[in-house]
């Protein structure tokens, strides 16, 4: 379990738990590539005016200032630099500047630390990790590529040690045509007061769409009506279509999230839902908008998110839609380890440890650990000879699973590995000895949640 650091908010991983987040970034980056998306890396600050764009809050942006700056600085000058908190907006600003280089539709992930000035708690950091995917067009974007994006992530999560999860799914069109068909025309306010409806309840959104929006009960009442419709397949189409409303932009929107929803009832079922709850408050949404929670920890809020946006860059004439997913690496890595729902076999990535006889063999033992590691094996040498008990328990204790013994009797040289786990030790060759493939880096294990129940 990880500590508590000494600044709140910047999380600083055990080695067994940097196994756990290097195996988890490595997976991702793996599904990734097998579906034909190319990593890119952007510079961690951006002009304060271009993050602001989008609308987040000022208050969450860390800026930068340099330390011999006479003056100081203007908290409205917009021209300073800040620390991206999302990869949306630096990708964006990307795109426009090397479209000239990029074949389009260009697939992209992207690994990165962000930052924002919030406060910590479980699940929100100040400094994080998020992997994102994106496919972005050139004036335009076929709409199956929404329909590539989550089947994208629902095969990368499927491949974490994470337990079930759900992609929630709905479409911005669907539900701002619904408004409009309904007399409610500020869809953006309407969207903002749905995307309350889990933490406040149905209500304070009802009240709340009345009082802020002039909305009428009625009005509010069918908006919280279309809400409530989930559904693992098209039949949600049905169920708005019993609501009564009637608008071209409605049935866009059904007509879209069905494609999505068929296509992964098909290929990955039980793993996303039709859920007209989703509102995604960020304004630049424009079709399918996506959450994700881990089944049984739904408080923790959405692990991967995103959607479809038809207008975030553009230069001048030229506009680059794209839909994309983001999941909050960070936010889950913290819930798995808090809830000892994962571990590490090993905290070291070590196989073998060289023991040493006499401290004369120190170089004869570098040898070894050099055929080793020719193969791939991961091997430490002993810096003194310790009693062979002292040594093999000091293997113990760091998690590395052999220790490789070699004698000299008579000017001939025998080896012998080991498994300090099992006591088998065994005659072996440094040219040609190999552990089980499982012991050859540590496995990151899934751990069963009712027996890390009881270890807590």
């Amino acid at each position: 379990m990880s500590r508590k650091t000494s600044l709140s908010g910047f999380h600083e991983w055990l080695p067994q738990e940097r196994l756990v987040e290097l195996h988890v970034l490595h997976t991702l980056a793996e599904v990734f590539e097998l579906h034909g998306f190319a990593n890119i890396e952007t510079r961690a600050v951006e002009p304060l005016g271009t993050l602001l764009r989008k609308g987040e809050i000022d208050k969450e942006v860390y800026t930068v200032s340099r330390i011999h700056d006479t003056e100081a600085p203007d908290p409205t000058d917009t021209s300073r630099l800040a620390l991206h908190f999302d990869l949306t907006v630096p990708f964006a600003r990307y795109v426009t500047e090397n479209a000239g280089h990029l074949a389009f539709p260009f697939r992209r992930y992207q690994i990165q630390k962000v930052w924002r000035g919030e406060r910590p708690q479980e699940g929100r950091a100040r400094e994080f990790t998020q992997a994102d995917i994106d496919i972005v067009g050139d004036g335009a974007l076929d709409f199956r590529h929404d329909i590539d994006v989550a089947l994208v992530m629902a095969e990368a999560l499927s491949r974490l040690p994470i337990g079930q999860f759900l992609i929630r799914i709905n479409n911005r069109k669907l539900a701002e045509g619904f408004y409009r068909g309904i007399g409610l025309e500020d869809t953006a306010g309407v969207l903002r007061n749905i995307d309350k409806l889990e933490k406040i309840g149905a209500a304070q959104v009802s009240q709340g769409l009345q009082d802020e929006l002039g909305a009428s009960p009625q009005q509010a009442e069918q908006a919280l009506a279309l809400a409530q419709i989930r559904a693992e397949d098209s039949s949600f189409v049905d169920e708005v279509r019993a609501l009564g409303v009637q608008n071209e932009l409605l049935d866009e929107g059904l007509r879209e999230l069905a494609e999505v929803i068929d296509e992964l009832h098909k290929r990955v079922p039980g793993t996303a839902v039709a859920d007209l709850s989703i509102a995604r408050g960020l304004d630049y949404y424009t079709g399918t908008v996506y959450e994700t929670n881990l089944v049984g920890h739904e408080e923790l809020g959405s692990i991967c998110s995103g959607g479809r946006y038809d207008a975030l860059a553009t230069k001048g004439k030229r506009t680059f839609p794209g839909v994309g997913l983001s999941i909050g690496v960070t936010r889950l890595l913290s819930r798995l380890f808090s809830q000892q729902l994962v571990e590490a076999s090993r905290s070291v990535p070590t196989t073998v440890y060289v023991a040493l006889t006499s401290d004369e063999d120190w170089s004869a033992a570098q040898d070894i650990a050099q055929a080793l590691r020719t193969r791939g094996i991961k091997t430490e040498v002993a810096t003194k000879a310790e009693k062979f008990g002292k040594q093999i328990r000091h293997a113990d204790r760091r998690g590395i699973p052999y220790v490789w013994f070699t004698t000299s009797e008579n000017d001939i040289v025998t080896h012998e590995v080991k498994d300090i786990r099992s006591g088998e030790q065994v005659p072996a060759d440094p040219n040609t000895w190999l552990p089980p493939q499982e012991d050859l880096t540590p496995q990151i294990k899934q751990l069963d949640p009712t027996h890390a129940a009881a270890q807590r």
